[in-house]
C-alpha cells in the first residue's frame, strides 16, 4: 500500500524534482507579471501561485500539472480591484486598499463555486467545449494579456501616469525585444536552462551594473502608492471589517465577478488538464481538479493570495521537462515560496521591461497562430465561432465569450442536424406503408418530421420504423405521441417500431395506452444507445 501511494505521488523521483524547480523558476516572472496586469502588490501574486500550486499539487485530479497566478483571471479582477478602491475612496472614513480586500472576499465565493461544481460532477461539461471555441478562447486571452502589457509602458509625470516617450520609450522597447530574443534563441542552444529566468537575470545585470535608469518592479510599486514587496497585506480582521461594512450594497456586483472568475478557473484548468491527458496519454479526475481548484482560491481568500487557476504554458513545461507525478508540482510551489521569502530585494530590482517582454512572448506562445491556416478549410459556421469568441473575450471576458461560443456552436449542430432527417417510404404486401426514418429526432427536427406524413391519405395500417433513427429529446417524444395520436383519431392503425428503451419508457409514461402499437424490436447490431458510463470515473 506505500509503495502503491509513493508511487501514485512521484514516478522518476528525478525527473519530478528538476522539472519542479525549473517551473518554479519560470513561475516568479510570472507571478509578478500577472499581479501587474490584476493591479495587486506583486507579493499577493507570488503567494497566490504558492497557495495555488501546493494544494492542486497534492489534492488536484491531474499529476504534473501545473496552477498558479494567471493571466485569464487577472484581466477580470482588475475591474473588481478598481471598483472596490473607489468605494472606499469614496466612504466617509476612506479604507486604503478596499479592491484588493473585495479580491479576498470574492475568492472565497469563486472557491465555494468550484467545490459545488466538484462535488455536483459538472467537471466532465468540459468536453462539450468545441475545438473552435477553444482555439478562440486562447486566442482572445493572448490578445487581453497583451494589451494589459501597454499599461506599463507609462511612466510617473508630476502625478499623473503617461505613456514614455523619446528615449525612454526606446530604452524600454530595446530591453523588451533583449528579452524577447533571449527566451527565442537560448532554446535552440540548450533547453537545461529556464529561458525566462535567463532572459530576466541578463537584462537585470544589465540594467542594475549599467546603471541604467528604467523602471523596475520596486519603483513601478513605489510610484503606484505601494510600499513594495515588504509592503503589508490586508489582515483576517480588515475583511471582517469589509464584510460588513462596505459590501452590503455591492454583493450583487461581487458574486457576478465571484461567479465569472470561477467560470473562467474551470474553463481554463479543465482544458489544461483534458490537454495533459493527451500528451500523458492518461486520464485525470476532472471532479477531483474542480475540489481542488475551489480549495486553493478558499485558502488565498483566507491568506491574501491572488487565487488563480491552472496554468497551459507551465504545465507544458513541466510534462516536457519530464514532471509527470504530484511531486513535481509541489516542488515547483515550495521552490517558489523560498524565492519569495529570501530573494524578494532581488525581485524589486527586476526591470519592468523584462516582465513585458515575458509577457509578449506568453502571448506568441499562447495565440493559436494555426488558426489562421485553417480559417478557409474548416466549415464557415466554425471559422465564425471562432472568430467570434476571440472578439467577444477582448469585448467582455472569457466566461462569457466561452459560453457563448458554446451556444453558438449547438444552435449551428442543431440547425443542421434538423434537415437531416429523412422518411423513406414503401408499401407492404399487405397494403402496410411503412416510414422508415433516418436522422435524428428533436427539438429542431420535428417540424421536418411532421411534414414526411400523409395521415388524411395514407392506408388503415402504418408502420413506423426508427431503426436508422434516435428519439433524443421530449420535443421528438412529444412530436412521436402527437402524431401516433392522429393516426388513432383517424381509426387507423399505427405501429411503432425499433424505438429506444427511454423512449419508449417515457412514451408509455404519457400515455399508457400506447403499449398496444409499440412494437418490442429483436436484438439489433445496428442499434447503440451511449450511456453515462464512460464518465463514470470522473
Amino acid at each position: 500500500m506505500l509503495q502503491k501511494t509513493i508511487k501514485n505521488f512521484t514516478q522518476n523521483p528525478k525527473n519530478d524534482i528538476l522539472s519542479g524547480l525549473t517551473v518554479a523558476l519560470a513561475l516568479v516572472p510570472e507571478a509578478v507579471a500577472f499581479a501587474f496586469v490584476a493591479g495587486v502588490d506583486p507579493l499577493v501574486g507570488l503567494y497566490g501561485a504558492f497557495m495555488m500550486g501546493i494544494i492542486t499539487a497534492l489534492f488536484g485530479g491531474r499529476p504534473g500539472m501545473i496552477s498558479g497566478a494567471t493571466g485569464a483571471m487577472a484581466v477580470v479582477m482588475v475591474g473588481l480591484i478598481r471598483m472596490g478602491n473607489e468605494v472606499g475612496a469614496s466612504l466617509a472614513t476612506p479604507v486604503e486598499n478596499l479592491g484588493l480586500q473585495w479580491l479576498f472576499i470574492t475568492l472565497l465565493i469563486v472557491g465555494g463555486i468550484q467545490i459545488l461544481a466538484g462535488v455536483l460532477r459538472l467537471g466532465k461539461f468540459v468536453r462539450l467545449i468545441p475545438h473552435p471555441v477553444m482555439m478562440g478562447f486562447v486566442n482572445g486571452l493572448a490578445i487581453v494579456i497583451f494589451l494589459s502589457q501597454l499599461g506599463l509602458f507609462k511612466e510617473k509625470v508630476g502625478e499623473e501616469m503617461q505613456f514614455m516617450q523619446g528615449t525612454t520609450l526606446w530604452l524600454m522597447l530595446g530591453l523588451v525585444a533583449l528579452t524577447m530574443g533571449i527566451m527565442f534563441g537560448l532554446p535552440k542552444l540548450t533547453k537545461k536552462i529556464p529561458a525566462a529566468l535567463t532572459a530576466i537575470v541578463v537584462v537585470a545585470a544589465i540594467v542594475i551594473f549599467g546603471k541604467i535608469d528604467v523602471s523596475t518592479v520596486g519603483s513601478f510599486i513605489r510610484d503606484g502608492g505601494g510600499a513594495g514587496l515588504k509592503g503589508g497585506l490586508p489582515t483576517f480582521q480588515d475583511q471582517i471589517f469589509t464584510l460588513f461594512y462596505t459590501i452590503g450594497d455591492h454583493i450583487w456586483d461581487i458574486l457576478s465577478y465571484a461567479i465569472i472568475l470561477a467560470a473562467i478557473g474551470l474553463i481554463e484548468s479543465l482544458m489544461t488538464l483534458n490537454l495533459i491527458d493527451e500528451m500523458t496519454e492518461t486520464r485525470g479526475s476532472g471532479n477531483r481538479e474542480c475540489v481542488a481548484q475551489g480549495g486553493a482560491n478558499i485558502l488565498n481568500g483566507l491568506f491574501g493570495g491572488m487565487g488563480g487557476c491552472a496554468m497551459i504554458g507551465q504545465s507544458i513545461i513541466n510534462v516536457n521537462s519530464g514532471g509527470r507525478g504530484r511531486l513535481s508540482g509541489t516542488i515547483a510551489a515550495i521552490a517558489l515560496l523560498c524565492f519569495v521569502l529570501f530573494g524578494a530585494p532581488l525581485i524589486e530590482q527586476i526591470p519592468i521591461a523584462a516582465l513585458v517582454g515575458v509577457m509578449f512572448m506568453v502571448v506568441i506562445g499562447t495565440f493559436a497562430w494555426s488558426s489562421f491556416r485553417i480559417l478557409h478549410k474548416i466549415p464557415k459556421s466554425d471559422a465564425f465561432v471562432l472568430i467570434a469568441v476571440s472578439a467577444i473575450t477582448v469585448w467582455q471576458d472569457l466566461a462569457v465569450a466561452v459560453i457563448a461560443g458554446v451556444i453558438m456552436s449547438a444552435l449551428t449542430f442543431a440547425w443542421k442536424s434538423a434537415t437531416k432527417i429523412r422518411a423513406r417510404k414503401h408499401t407492404k404486401e399487405d397494403g402496410t406503408k411503412v416510414y422508415e426514418i433516418w436522422g435524428p429526432l428533436f427539438f429542431g427536427s420535428t417540424t421536418a418530421f411532421n411534414s414526411k406524413f400523409d395521415v388524411a391519405n395514407d392506408p388503415d395500417t402504418v408502420e413506423i420504423d426508427f431503426i436508422e433513427s434516435k428519439v433524443s429529446d421530449h420535443s421528438g417524444v412529444e412530436a412521436l405521441r402527437n402524431l401516433a395520436n392522429k393516426y388513432i383519431a383517424a381509426n387507423k392503425k399505427v405501429t411503432l417500431t425499433h424505438l429506444s428503451p427511454d423512449c419508449k419508457a417515457l412514451l408509455l409514461k404519457w400515455s399508457p395506452e400506447f403499449s398496444d402499437i409499440i412494437r418490442d424490436s429483436i436484438n439489433d447490431p445496428r442499434y447503440y444507445v451511449v450511456t453515462d458510463l464512460m464518465d463514470s470515473e470522473v
